[in-house]
């Protein structure tokens, strides 16, 4: 009998895509190759969160910190970034509309183009928001709001008292997102590592001892399931 899909219709999920390098490290092999491995339970997690009905996912794929990494490392990365999460992200046939979150300008220009252009060929798309942050940092995001915000106050465009929650939120990599309901990060880690910082106000934490390579279409639904157990109070009773 076929397993019954957790209920996820209109949920948002942040994910912490951590632990390749472990991955590779336990077998022997360099961790490029954990990168790679990494990268096609991405595609599958991707998939099976359109196919539950998801809102929206955030998957963590490159930090504004990941460029102290060695340059072999970060080369791979990159090498990879543009063989597979960027020529290989073809969902035309699955409704998915792709977004792109974080400062693209240290990236290939190349990769930036090709971002813009699969941005803009998606954004008929009525489905899923597939969100993929690279060279993405919480902090650097909310820095970015703030500036934005500030030109427009030197311009005359708006008044230091319209800076609100609702103005930040705007101004956010992710405006006009739904703020992840909850944020997973696999591999034993209990941290944020400056991840959606800004929208992670009320988003639930759920940790899981798997390294990321290891994820699991179940993996996922035991995560979902863990979310409908907590009780969410935004602040109340």
């Amino acid at each position: 009998m076929a397993q019954e899909k957790p209920a996820a219709e209109g949920l948002s999920i942040g994910i912490i895509m951590d632990g390749n390098g472990r991955w590779a490290k336990q077998r022997g092999l360099p961790r490029t190759a954990g990168h790679t491995k990494g990268a096609q339970v991405f595609h599958d997690i991707s998939l099976y969160c359109n196919e539950l009905g998801v809102s929206s996912v955030y998957f963590y794929a490159f930090s504004t910190e990941n460029w102290i990494r060695p340059a072999e490392e970060i080369s791979g990365i990159m090498r990879l970034f543009g063989e597979y999460l960027i020529k290989a992200l073809d969902y035309e046939k699955d409704n998915i509309r792709l977004k792109f979150l974080g400062d693209r300008a240290r990236l290939p220009k190349e990769y930036q183009v090709r971002m813009d252009d699969l941005e803009t060929r998606s954004a008929v798309k009525t489905g899923m928001t597939l969100n993929i942050c690279m060279n993405y940092g919480g902090r650097d995001e909310i820095a970015h709001a703030a500036r934005t915000l500030a030109q427009k106050v030197k311009d005359g465009q708006i008044s230091p008292e319209e800076i609100t929650v609702e103005a930040m939120a705007g101004a956010m990599y992710s405006a006009g997102q739904k703020d992840p309901d909850f944020i997973l990060r696999p591999s034993g880690e209990k941290r944020l590592s400056n991840f959606m910082l800004w929208q992670a106000a009320y988003s639930e934490l759920i940790e899981m001892d798997k390294l990321w390579p290891d994820f699991t279409r179940a993996d996922l639904d035991a995560a979902i399931a863990e979310f409908h157990r907590r009780s969410r109070r935004f602040g109340g009773v």
